[in-house]
């Protein structure tokens, strides 16, 4: 079985490589690092918009272009290559997937046309502060309206409409609630890195419309994070690839007692190792997308082997990249820092990686043969 990407998907990669390039260099990046009151670069928004992107897994009845998850896989990987400082991930892995996969007619008809056009961005609210969510845990309530508070929300400051999870009484304790956040308190909340803006959201009696059967959100809900941890991934491959890049160029280019330090034993070690992780995660992610792409009754292990390995491939690339820079390597005039902040927020957004593990041990427990 191939699980390599087809030529119209590489010359998509290359089409989007070339935009981001141009569109999004690091200097973009800095610029909302470096503004407080920028969240995201709302202009990159609306060219990824114009190209199609946040259309390209909604159907065409829905005003999408209809493609398939392979190609937007590529999309994640190029987007995590340059640090798009965009809300991309949670408007469309997150709210459009919850969409697609839950929404009635009535609720799909209204938002996703909007969501591929980029008028509207939507999330996902789910944590509720420290700790893994857990569904008998859950302290937002929906009754009518819903009550509570979600923290972190990633670009929750800057979303239109939230998915939320809340308690419930029935089924497996949980269900989804769609809410429009025109009016709700919404505050942002420091992170790691600032170009993924987060947001506490409190629900005081806010409006609220179910999504999908009640008492079936749970299950729903690790289902997408399970469609989602695979596009997570493949940006987080993107960006370790992009990390080691770094590296090596600086590696070639700094001299050191008259040699390039990339001829040195130490710095070969480190630049080997992160290839091994990076070829390692691609390969799994390999397998997640065409897990995805066709649903198959592999993706919760798919969906976990490629977000734990990416997650470790990712971190080890952007810490070594840094320590590849030496002693410059981590101030704020050079660009290393902007995978490392990618890399530690990736590796917590919808899920820690001891959390992927343990999802991964026990779908393959599942999945192992009775003796």
């Amino acid at each position: 079985m191939n699980f390599e990407f087809s030529d119209e998907q590489n010359l998509l990669r290359e089409q989007a490589l070339g935009f981001l390039q141009e569109a999004c260099p690091t200097s973009t990046v800095r610029a909302i690092l470096d503004d407080d009151d920028r969240p995201y670069d709302d202009e990159l928004w609306r060219k990824i918009a114009e190209l199609g992107w946040t259309a390209s897994v909604i159907p065409e009845a829905y005003g999408g272009l209809g493609l398939s998850y392979l190609e937007l896989s590529v999309i994640a990987e190029e987007l995590g290559r340059a640090i798009a400082p965009v809300p991309f991930s949670s408007s469309v892995y997150l709210a459009t997937e919850a969409l697609l996969m839950a929404g009635s007619e009535a609720q799909k008809e209204k938002w996703l046309p909007r969501l591929a056009t980029g008028d509207v961005i939507g999330t996902f609210a789910l944590g509720e502060g420290p700790g893994q969510p857990r569904a008998d845990k859950l302290a937002t309530a929906a009754s009518g309206a819903l009550t509570g508070v979600k923290i972190p929300v990633a670009d929750g400051d800057v979303a239109d409409f939230a998915v939320v999870v809340a308690r419930s009484d029935a089924g497996d304790g949980a269900s989804l609630h769609l809410a429009e956040l025109d009016g709700v308190d919404s505050q942002s909340v420091g992170t790691l890195d600032p170009t993924r803006s987060h947001a506490k959201i409190t629900f005081a009696d806010d409006a609220a419309e179910p999504l999908g059967t009640h008492g079936e959100g749970w299950t729903t809900t690790q289902r997408l994070l399970d469609r989602a941890a695979v596009l997570f991934a493949w940006e987080q491959v993107g960006g370790a690839n992009a990390a080691l890049e770094m590296a090596k160029e600086y590696a070639l280019e700094r001299y050191a007692f008259g040699r390039p330090i990339a001829s040195y034993q130490a710095i070969k070690h480190k630049l080997a190792h992160a290839y091994v992780k990076n070829t390692l995660a691609r390969a799994n992610c390999y397998y997640g997308a065409w897990a995805l792409d066709t649903d198959a009754d592999e993706l919760p292990v798919a969906a976990a082997t490629a977000r734990v390995s990416a997650t470790q491939a990712y971190y080890y690339a952007s810490k070594e990249n840094i320590q590849t820079h030496g002693g410059m390597g981590f101030t704020w005039e050079f660009d290393c820092q902007f995978h490392y902040r990618r890399a530690k927020l990736l590796s917590v957004n919808i899920g820690s990686e001891a959390t992927w593990q343990d999802k991964l041990i026990g779908a393959m427990e599942r999945d192992r043969p009775a003796a």
